[in-house]
This record gives structure tokens, sequence and C-alpha cells, in this order.
């Protein structure tokens, strides 16, 4: 079923609610410009809104999974004012937000390489899976610029020290490093990266789409602050809330009754064994 499509985003929803969102300007390695900020975010609010939509996978097509700004988008952009640019930047901020914000998993599919904002993309993905011959780098140094938009979903991704390192350097980095550092969660051979994103996709599926919106919404909340009375509170309140969710009482009876949960589709049954 496809939700929505243009011609350099497309978007598919099967019968399990897994809605593959895949960038597709393989001619400009999936860069970043104008209208396709726009639709990312006004597509991934659709998606997030979508009640059927349990797990979005960010594809992309062709060789390189993105390539971070438009270089003809930047040259634009260097010709307006400052007001212009200010704009332009929150556009792109209000994408990331939106996808940092996004109440669904995320699993990023990443065939190939990834610079700039592209690695804020994968950045912002809970889960991020690879290919080994997958690139990375934050190379917005090169261009007398920096990353500044995607400076903090860096920072939360990798910490400090590897962000500033990407950064400062502009070095690329390969797969492996990447997941050492903590950017990716899994590299795979190319043959196998569709097999290790259905398997992850699956683990989704066997989880109560309810706690997972609630994880994602209060680990948003925690992020790297102190753990202080606040944060217990907030804690404490969240799991009292919860527990008492009709999705929780659904979960522990079928723990309990040793029965798959409701919300647990025939597709995901089968994968399970049962």
């Amino acid at each position: 079923m496809i939700v929505t499509s243009t011609p350099f985003l497309l978007c598919e929803c099967d019968a399990r609610g897994v809605a593959t969102l895949t960038l597709n300007r393989p001619e400009a390695m999936n860069a970043f410009d104008e209208a396709l900020i726009e639709n990312l975010e006004a597509t991934l609010n659709v998606l997030t809104a979508d009640a059927a939509v349990r797990v979005i996978v960010l594809a992309a097509t062709g060789r390189c999974f993105c390539a971070g700004a438009d270089i003809a988008w930047m040259r634009r952009a260097a010709a307006q004012s400052e007001a212009v640019n200010l704009e332009d930047a929150r556009r792109f901020a209000r994408m990331m937000a939106t996808f940092s914000a996004c109440t669904k998993p995320i699993v990023a599919r990443v065939q190939g390489a990834a610079f700039g904002g592209g690695v804020g993309l994968i950045c912002v993905a809970d889960i991020a899976i690879a290919s080994t011959r997958a690139r990375f780098a934050i190379s917005e140094a090169k261009f007398g610029i920096l990353p500044a938009v995607i400076g903090p979903y860096l920072l939360h991704a990798v910490g400090k020290r590897a962000a500033l390192r990407l950064a400062l350097t502009a070095t690329t980095i390969d797969a492996e490093e990447a997941c050492a550092i903590g950017l990716l969660h899994k590299v795979v051979d190319e043959s196998l990266l569709d097999e290790a994103v259905e398997a992850t996709i699956v683990e989704l599926l066997g989880n109560g789409p309810l706690a997972l919106a609630e994880i994602k919404q209060l680990f948003n909340c925690l992020g790297t602050a102190p753990i202080d009375e606040a944060a217990r509170e907030l804690t404490a309140h969240t799991i009292s809330r919860v527990r008492a969710s009709a999705e929780a009482r659904e979960g522990f009876s079928a723990f309990i009754n040793k029965r798959l949960p409701a919300w647990q589709t025939q597709s995901s049954q089968a994968n399970y064994g049962a």
C-alpha cells in the first residue's frame, strides 16, 4: 500500500504497519534540498499520526545513503541574506526535530555512504543498520561551515569526544568504526542488509506499540541529564501510568497465560515460531 509518493521521496506501508520511507535522488546522492526537506517532514508527520503504522524504515536508492546538503541548495543559500538563511536552517531543524520526536520506532537501512546531514539522519533514527561498504563523514568544515543543526543529535549518538573528532577533522570512517563509536548498531554484508533490517522489524513488532511510544517519549525527556529528583519523579509517574494501561494488562495476561499478545500480527506470529 502506497501512503504517499513524490519523485524524490517514496513511502510504502505493508500489511503489518511497516512504513518504508525511501530517499530517491540517486543521481544527486540523495542530498537534501528545500523540497525534499519539506516532503520528509510532512510525510513523517502523516506516518506518526497514523495508528496503523507500527515501524518506520528509512532507506535510500542508489549507491549513496545521503550526501547531506545539495550543493545547488547551498549555492543558492550563500547568495541569500542572513534572514533567508535563518529560515532555511529552521526548516531543516524542524525536519530533524520531527524525526527525533516521532513516537514510532525508526530503523535506518544504510546501504551506502552518508555525509554531513545524512549522518544526522542516521543519528535521529532509533536503530541503524548498515552495509559493510558504507562510509561516513561530518564534512561541513571542509566547506568552511559547521554541523550546527545536526550537532545535538550527533552528540547524543556518539558522545562529545567522538563527535568533536568527526566534526573537527572531517575524516571519513568506515562502517566498523561507526559501529564501534555508536553511530551504528549493526554492520552486515550488503547481501544480508534486508535480512538484518527485517529481523529488527520482527523484534519491534513483537512489543506493545504504546509501550514503544512511551519509551521514546520518556527517553527523549531524560536525555543525558543528571538523574535528579525531577527525573526520578518523571520515571515514577510514567511507569505508574503505563502499568495501569490496557496494553500493559494485555501484555501481562498474555505472558501469564502463555499466549501471544493482541498486538502481534499473524506474520509476526509466524516469525516467532507460533
